[in-house]
């Protein structure tokens, strides 16, 4: 087969960045990282999707465009809501203020209705995915089946699988989850032979990080990294709809909160005056229409929002992340000076407050030579492309984002493993019993950095049984922690006196069961097959249109020349006959009707092209 440039078949894999607000999808095209555009020739896609009242699933720009008048059958912003579970903070915050119906599902996940359908987060987020995979193929024209896709890198090990899972069910063998930062630095420091100490600043549509990484000659080094999974655009978007909501009802005593259409309306308008005031000083906000009261009065919103005002809105946010980056450099013990470059990523970077937040707490200009946007895909791209080849001189050092350890007596939580330690990574300690004649002990396997065990994320448990009866504190097991470079856990716990050993690999979950999986990866299939199907229904059509017109220009021509003799008027009612085919099974959308009727039709226009020819005539 041959790829984009007419070159033999390679394999294709490609740099996925799964936003909040916008996806991306990138390529490694002769050692040139570059991004896919899509077909309306926009780099990103935003990451929403939506159905119709005809049941057609819609992704992407189209799903956006009819977001106002189908409110409550589109989701948007669910990355937010990946790995989480129903009785999350984050679940009850995006209930209050998003226009889409979210509901608990069987394993207590978040969920959401469209229509009358409920679909998992990880799912929702694959109808994402496909479109990325179908946005690549069609510009590779080959089969794209793996991914390398990026998270926050303060993701938990659930809401990394999660994103596994929904690479999965797209149809993609997600081959590496990589940190948006460490993607972003991946695509600032490629080809070139730097040897820099730099802080990435990642503020996205949903999803906040900062990492500290030592590049050096192919190194990517990461020290430090910490953040906030819901933090981002969204929350400075939430802020002018509450305040052009409230100045609504101080004005008409009218709360809109429950007019879906209506929410939906100000939470566009919401986002374009963020947008537009990274420009301007000021922006007018115009709803005509917002709201019918009972009595058939139509209620207008105008309101005229400064940069002063936004800023004086969200500048709590800004400071939030302020402090986790003051943080991030305690923990690693560098100092401000230390850094070469701070890099801005994340179109909320626009914002001239971040801008200038960052610059004074970091003591320097933050770098414009990428672009928020697209970095992180074309990362995710060089990284793929160095899994393929082995030749490529890059080596990537991460570090897990989150402490491991286990529950302890008293329900406190012992970390065996420290956020920021470089992954592959193993650790033990050795515990003792807290009851007298205790002959097992339950591991309960924890990740986050509360000192309370149950504030934390519970990602396994396992019991170690056999135990000999003895006085409380006198038999000694060792529980050892060991993390892969792809981020796997495994847990042993082993009796130091017996040897008995009991052991797990820890299985984040992402809310779905494996039947479930598999059953959606099926649907998915056959999903592609009916896109492709359609696809290539749609390129037959314009082609036999076009047949149609040519063969329907020479058809007098051809008929003056050819109607004296029985051959010539059979050839000509052939060719009439294909023309009518040809318009019956465009009608019936049948595809290899519609293939056969084609070919033939190229045969007439051949053959009406040479007896045009023959005789001289035009």
């Amino acid at each position: 087969m041959k790829g984009k440039n007419g070159s033999a078949r390679r394999e294709y894999v490609v740099g996925i960045d799964l936003g909040t607000t916008n996806t991306c999808v990138a390529w490694v095209d002769d050692s040139v990282p570059t991004v896919i555009p899509n077909k309306g020739g926009y780099k990103t896609t935003p990451s929403m999707v939506a159905m119709s009242e005809s049941g057609k699933r819609l992704v992407g720009h189209i799903a956006k465009r009819q977001a106002i008048t189908n409110a409550q059958n589109t989701v948007y912003a669910a990355k937010r809501l990946i790995g989480r579970k129903w009785d999350s903070p984050a679940a009850r915050a995006v209930q209050q203020s998003c226009p889409y119906v979210i509901v608990e599902g069987p394993h207590g996940d978040v969920r959401a209705r469209l229509r009358e359908q409920v679909y998992s987060i990880p799912e929702v987020s694959a109808f994402i995915l496909q479109e990325m995979k179908l946005i690549a193929e069609q510009y590779l024209s080959v089969q794209v089946d793996r991914a390398v896709i990026t998270v926050p890198a303060y993701f938990n090990d659930n809401q990394r699988q999660a994103t596994k899972d929904a690479g999965r069910i797209a149809g993609l063998e997600v081959i590496r989850i990589i940190n948006e930062p460490t993607a972003a630095a991946l695509a600032y420091g490629f080809g070139k032979d730097l040897e820099r100490k730099v802080a990435i600043y990642d503020l996205g549509g949903g999803t906040f990080d900062v990492s500290i990484l030592d590049i050096g000659h192919g190194v990517f080094e990461v020290i430090s990294t910490a953040g906030d999974t819901f933090l981002g655009g969204e929350d400075f978007d939430i802020r002018v709809m509450d305040w052009l909501i409230q100045s609504f009802h101080e004005k008409t005593g009218v709360d809109v909160r429950d007019d879906r259409m209506a929410l939906q309306r100000i939470k566009d308008a919401a986002e374009k005056a963020r947008c537009e005031l990274s420009i301007a000083r000021e922006t007018l906000i115009d709803l005509p229409f917002l709201y019918t009261t009972p009595t058939t009065e139509t209620l207008h919103l105008q309101e005229t929002l400064s940069r002063a005002q936004l800023e004086e809105l969200t500048r709590d946010l800004v400071d939030r992340t302020i402090s986790i980056c003051e943080r991030t450099l305690s923990e690693a013990n560098i100092d401000r000076g230390d850094l070469d470059d701070v890099i801005l990523v994340g179109g909320m970077t626009r914002m001239p407050l971040v801008q200038q937040r960052v610059a004074e707490f970091f003591g320097l200009e933050p770098c414009k030579g990428v672009h928020p946007d697209e970095v992180v895909a074309l990362g995710a791209a060089i990284q793929a492309s160095a899994l393929l080849d082995e030749s490529q001189d890059i080596l990537l050092l991460d570090v897990t984002p989150h402490s491991l350890g286990i529950m302890i007596v008293g329900g406190y939580f012992h970390k065996l493993i420290e956020q920021n330690t470089t992954v592959p990574t193993s650790a033990s300690h050795v515990f003792t019993t807290v009851r007298d004649n205790q002959t097992s002990v339950k591991i309960l396997v924890l990740q986050g950095e509360s000192d309370q065990a149950m504030d934390n994320e519970l990602l396994g448990e396992f019991i170690l049984s056999g135990l000999r009866k003895a006085a409380r504190g006198q038999v000694e097991v060792e529980v050892t922690f060991s993390i892969s470079a792809d981020g796997i856990v495994s847990v042993s716990a082993k009796d130091l006196e017996t040897g008995r050993e009991q052991s797990i690999k820890v299985t984040a979950t992402s809310g779905l069961t494996e039947d479930e999986l598999q059953r959606l990866v099926e649907q998915s299939q056959s999903y592609m097959v009916e896109v492709r199907t359609s696809e290539e229904f749609e390129r037959r059509r314009q082609q036999a249109e076009r047949l149609i017109a040519e063969v329907r220009a020479l058809l007098p021509t051809v008929k003056g020349i050819m109607s004296g003799t029985s051959f010539g008027r059979d050839a000509i009612a052939k060719a009439e006959a294909a023309l009518d085919r040809a318009q019956t099974e465009m009608s019936a959308t049948d595809l290899r009707g519609l293939t056969e009727v084609t070919e033939s039709l190229e045969r007439t226009l051949n053959m009406f092209r040479g007896v045009v020819s023959k005789t001289g005539l035009t």
